[in-house]
């Protein structure tokens, strides 16, 4: 469990967690369901890409590591491996799809979000959501301040509001700003449209999307602390 202090409850206190019957009661009961019937319905996704992971590298078949949940909850969520199996992580770096080291098949399984199939276990789990920020390296969450750490106050998600406007296009803050957002307006509308923007995304890619927080329609529900970076990568 990552170090709580008093800010969590301050924002719960004053009313910036979304409140709506959504987030509340329908969100999970949602989550739950789908994610039963995508584990059933992608079975003949999830054979072939398990097969050329382990046929055209080296190393583990899944990829797996600590992350910090809801309430600052360790868990460890699975991912198809896509890059060298010998590649030790490094918690500051962003991997853009052209990282040297990922593998070809990995490019693929990346490219589409094959690679996140197995986090489906995780949403069954409780540890995570269809949607939300995602899950983040104890290291990190280490060096949040009390408005970073308001990410922590919802489900981690597989794809989120974050990830269909740039995801690693962005910077780590610009990502923390939309998923703030996302924190405060969890609405049944909202994860509608961050689903099929999600699709997009597959179809075109995350560049495609790329937008400066401040620039788009979500501004408005984040007060950006003073000295906050907010510039992108």
């Amino acid at each position: 469990m990552v170090d709580q202090d008093t800010s969590q409850a301050h924002v719960q206190r004053s009313g910036r967690v979304s409140r709506s019957l959504w987030a509340r009661f329908g969100k999970r009961a949602v989550d739950f369901v789908a994610a039963l019937l995508l584990v059933v319905v992608l079975t003949p996704v999830w054979l072939p890409a398990a097969l050329l992971v382990k046929l055209t590298s080296r190393g583990p078949l899944f990829f797996s590591q600590e992350r910090v949940g809801k309430d600052g909850r360790i868990f460890r969520p699975m991912k198809f491996r896509t890059m060298s199996g010998t590649r030790k992580p490094d918690p500051k770096e962003l991997v853009p799809l052209d990282h040297p080291e990922i593998t070809a098949v990995g490019f693929y399984l990346r490219r589409f979000k094959i690679d996140e199939l197995p986090q489906l276990l995780s949403i069954l789990a409780g540890d995570m959501a269809l949607i939300g920020p995602r899950p983040t390296l104890p290291d990190q969450v280490e060096a949040y301040d009390d408005f970073r750490r308001q990410r922590l106050l919802v489900r981690p998600g597989m794809t989120g509001l974050a990830q269909v406007n740039g995801n690693t296009a962005l910077s780590w803050d610009q990502r923390i700003l939309y998923d703030i957002a996302y924190v405060r307006r969890c609405r049944f509308f909202l994860d509608v449209a961050i689903v099929l923007r999600t699709l997009f995304v597959i179809l075109r890619g995350e560049e495609a999307l790329k937008r400066r927080f401040q620039d788009g329609p979500y501004a408005d529900w984040v007060d950006i602390p003073e000295g906050y970076e907010t510039d992108c990568e």
